[in-house]
């Protein structure tokens, strides 16, 4: 589950990622996080049936991207998130900032600048400070086989851990 770019929300954000509406920035975060709540019936009927759901960025990255612009603090920038699916798990593929500038692509969509993704990353950086959460950083300069390798056995492990836990909220 992406950024679900098909819904209404989903393609109001697409033009604004690739640069073809502006949008004020409160405006922003908040319809990301509506993006993310209109998943959640889904997500949560998958996890009801032992389906193992995998996010691709989810409420972290919109608290790291949104609070990075400076005008705003992580508490409110958490707050529209506040009672989401709990992950069981985070990973942080840390990937330096010249190493992420020099991939395919970057700099297409709106925010890949290499120094607002610095800012992005000391975000990020405060949130792991969240000992309620578990993170776990990996190493994403790995070779591909090798971060997959690392990325499956680390989530195996914690599938694991959690396979009776109940359903937990974010932030609550």
């Amino acid at each position: 589950f992406p950024t679900d770019r098909t819904t209404e929300i989903g393609q109001l954000i697409s033009s604004y990622l690739g640069r073809e509406k502006n949008l004020e920035d409160h405006t922003v975060h908040l319809l990301f996080s509506a993006n993310r709540w209109e998943c959640v019936p889904m997500m949560k009927e998958k996890l009801h049936q032992g389906i193992t759901v995998v996010v691709d960025r989810y409420a972290f990255s919109g608290v790291a991207f949104t609070s990075a612009k400076g005008n705003f603090g992580l508490d409110w920038c958490k707050q529209p998130d506040v009672g989401l699916p709990k992950p069981d798990l985070i990973l942080f593929l840390q990937l330096n900032p010249e190493d992420a500038a020099g991939r395919g692509n970057f700099g297409h969509e709106r925010y890949e600048t290499s120094s607002f993704q610095e800012k992005v990353l000391q975000s990020f950086y405060c949130l792991m400070e969240d000992k309620t959460l578990n993170w776990k950083t990996v190493d994403a300069s790995k070779s591909i086989e090798d971060l997959h390798r690392e990325i499956k056995s680390i989530a195996k492990e914690t599938m694991q851990e959690v396979q009776n836990k109940p359903l937990g909220e974010l932030w609550k």
